[in-house]
C-alpha cells in the first residue's frame, strides 16, 4: 500500500489566481520529502554546552560512517566535516528502485580559550561528541587601589 504523505490545506485557491503549478511546486518543497535541514542552511544539528572546565559539542550525524567525519581545530574555530554516500536498491517484482543521497556537510563554531592539546572526541550512535577542555585562567596578582 502507498505511504500517507501530509499536505498542507490552502482555503485561498480560488483567490489567488488558480495558480496550481506554482501551488504544486512550492508545497513539494516544503513537503517533509526533503531532508531537513539541508534547504534553510543547518545542515546538521548541534548542541552546545559550557561548563566549569570544558565546552562540549554534541552534533547529530545519522547515517554518517565514523571515517567520513573530519574534525579540526585552527585559529579558535572548530570545523566538523563529514561526508555522506547512501544507496538504496531494491528489487522485487520487476520493479527495479535505486536512489542516491551524497554530499559533505560542514559546521564552524568559533571557540576561544581552549586546551588545543587536550581536545576528545567519540562518536557512537550517529553523535558526535566533542570536548574541548579550557585553559586555566591565570591569575596574576592584582590589587585593589584605593581611590581618594
Amino acid at each position: 500500500m502507498f505511504g500517507m504523505i501530509p499536505f498542507r490545506r490552502n482555503n485561498n485557491s480560488i483567490s489567488n489566481g488558480g495558480d496550481y503549478f506554482d501551488q504544486f511546486f512550492n508545497n513539494f518543497f516544503d513537503d517533509d520529502f526533503m531532508m531537513p535541514g539541508y534547504m534553510n542552511g543547518n545542515p546538521f544539528k548541534v548542541d552546545l554546552k559550557e561548563s566549569n572546565d570544558a565546552y562540549i559539542i554534541e552534533a547529530d550525524l545519522p547515517g554518517v560512517e565514523k571515517g567520513n567525519i573530519d574534525i579540526s581545530y585552527d585559529n579558535n574555530y572548530l570545523t566538523i566535516s563529514a561526508k555522506r554516500d547512501d544507496t538504496v536498491e531494491e528489487n522485487k517484482n520487476n520493479y527495479v528502485r535505486r536512489e542516491r543521497r551524497c554530499g559533505e556537510l560542514r559546521r564552524s563554531f568559533y571557540v576561544d580559550n581552549v586546551e588545543e592539546d587536550k581536545i576528545d572526541a567519540s562518536f557512537e550512535n550517529g553523535v558526535l561528541k566533542i570536548n574541548l577542555p579550557k585553559k586555566e585562567i591565570v591569575n596574576t596578582n592584582s590589587r585593589k587601589i584605593h581611590i581618594r
